[in-house]
């Protein structure tokens, strides 16, 4: 199977741009490709999966170990003809930009995969190589097979091919050339939504046709030899035909959802039915757990807060005893009042005290360890999973039930709202590297189940 990583020396390079138009390249010529994305990211797997219209997943070596990593990249890679994985920031930032721990890098190690680094030429030309070559000499083995020279010109790309492989001992094998509306705008968060652009499909069309004058692509798909790692794919679950419902939140307001946690909930033995917040008046029937996941509420203060059907049935919901994991913008749903860009605030499910606004920066930014000093749904007294914060908006009430820690600063600060039917907070959890705390929400849904019969 073909396997390829782009990544770049850094961020807004064009990964993403990149990515997808070698997903619609590959699909053109048959290979029914796959997509991964390196680290935390939601939003790059929406673009992923509004190209080849299967579920990209995550590969983040913060938050799973390398183990279990290989096993779901093997899970989720069997039966296609390629394999893309997007890099994150820089091809060597890893854990605070610090180490080599969680980076793009360290995900291609770990894989065996052949790495094509995306460069943006402008304003250099002797000096790209010798960036180049820093790159290629920083680590060994640095798995870099290729580079594309992104947003370049055809006769930059013929002047310059000839000197950057002889000086780094790297085959240029193409450029991308300037091309209107491949460009995806950014907010706060991140890239706008896949689902917030129009004519994706087109533009990424466009894109593609582009990458396929100004790229090799035989060249490309013969540099990329699988390196495989041997991997044991996870042994299938049984499927309990009597098993609970777990209703998920996805719509325009909550969309921040990792594929893979939803998957491992299945494996232990839940259904799965999804429901829209703002669309919907109430809660799926027969559902015997609610899982509220981040995204944009802050986006759509108005509507979630005029449907108020909905917002009494969640409420209602988790008060009769209904296990419910709600993370980041979940978590500012089941507060009290949520403010719009403007300042303005709305009234949200009303199950958790205090007020959220933007807070005008990151607040609480990266990865964090995260752990409980009382047993609750999820976790044990003592244990400690990993976790990570991305937000603006902030909350005058973040919960004391758990403590969040960064190992290589010593910061500590209590959050979330952690009891025997609840978890609630900032921090987004990664069940798929922690299964055992799909396995307990599972539980405490079949729980639920049985005891309102």
């Amino acid at each position: 199977m073909l396997k390829i990583m782009f990544a770049a020396m850094a961020s807004d390079s064009g990964k993403t741009s990149v990515t997808c138009g070698m997903l619609a390249l590959l699909a053109r010529r048959g290979l029914d490709p796959c997509a991964f994305k390196c680290g935390p990211d939601y939003i790059d797997p929406m673009f992923h999966r509004s190209v080849i219209g299967v579920p990209s997943h995550n590969i983040d070596l913060y938050m799973c170990s390398k183990d279990l990593a290989k096993r779901m990249f093997e899970r989720y890679s069997t039966g296609h003809g390629a394999a893309v994985v997007e890099g994150v920031m820089g091809y060597y930032d890893g854990l605070s930009g610090t180490s080599l721990k969680a980076s793009a890098c360290d995900v291609a190690e770990t894989m065996g995969l052949p790495v094509f680094l995306i460069v943006r030429p402008k304003g250099t030309a002797l000096t790209l190589a010798a960036q180049i070559k820093g790159m290629v000499e920083f680590r060994k083995p640095t798995h870099i097979r290729g580079i594309i020279l992104n947003d370049s010109s055809e006769m930059y790309c013929k002047q310059m091919s000839g000197v950057i492989e002889s000086q780094t001992g790297v085959p240029v094998i193409g450029y991308i050339p300037h091309v209107e509306g491949a460009e995806f705008k950014s907010r706060h968060l991140g890239l706008y939504t896949a689902g917030e652009i129009d004519d994706l499909t087109a533009r990424i069309s466009k894109l593609a046709d582009a990458m396929e004058h100004g790229i090799d692509i035989d060249r490309l798909i013969a540099l990329s030899t699988d390196e495989d790692v041997p991997v044991r794919p996870a042994a299938p679950q049984e499927r309990d035909e009597h098993a609970p419902v777990i209703a998920v939140a996805k719509d325009e307001a909550f969309n921040f959802i990792y594929e893979e946690t939803i998957d491992t909930i299945r494996d232990h033995g839940a259904q799965i039915r999804y429901f829209s917040p703002l669309h919907d008046t109430r809660i799926p029937e027969g559902a015997s757990g609610l899982y509220i996941p981040g995204g944009y509420p802050e986006l759509y203060c108005e509507g979630l807060e005029k449907n108020e059907a909905m917002r009494n049935s969640i409420k209602t919901a988790i008060l009769s005893g209904m296990p419910v994991v709600a993370e980041c913008g979940g978590f500012l749903y089941l507060g009290r009042r949520l403010a719009d860009h403007d300042g303005v605030f709305h009234d949200m499910v009303g199950l958790l005290p205090g007020e959220a606004k933007n807070s005008g920066r990151l607040a609480r930014f990266g990865y964090a360890e995260l752990s409980s000093a009382n047993d609750n749904m999820l976790l044990k007294q003592g244990e400690t999973v990993s976790a990570h914060e991305f937000h603006y908006w902030d909350s005058t009430e973040n919960g004391h039930d758990l403590t969040a820690g960064k190992s290589l600063t010593g910061r500590k600060w209590e959050c979330g709202y952690a009891r025997d039917t609840i978890y609630a907070g900032f921090p987004h959890l990664y069940m798929a590297g922690y299964p055992f705390m799909a396995e307990r929400f599972v539980e405490a849904a079949r729980k639920y189940k049985g005891s309102s019969r």
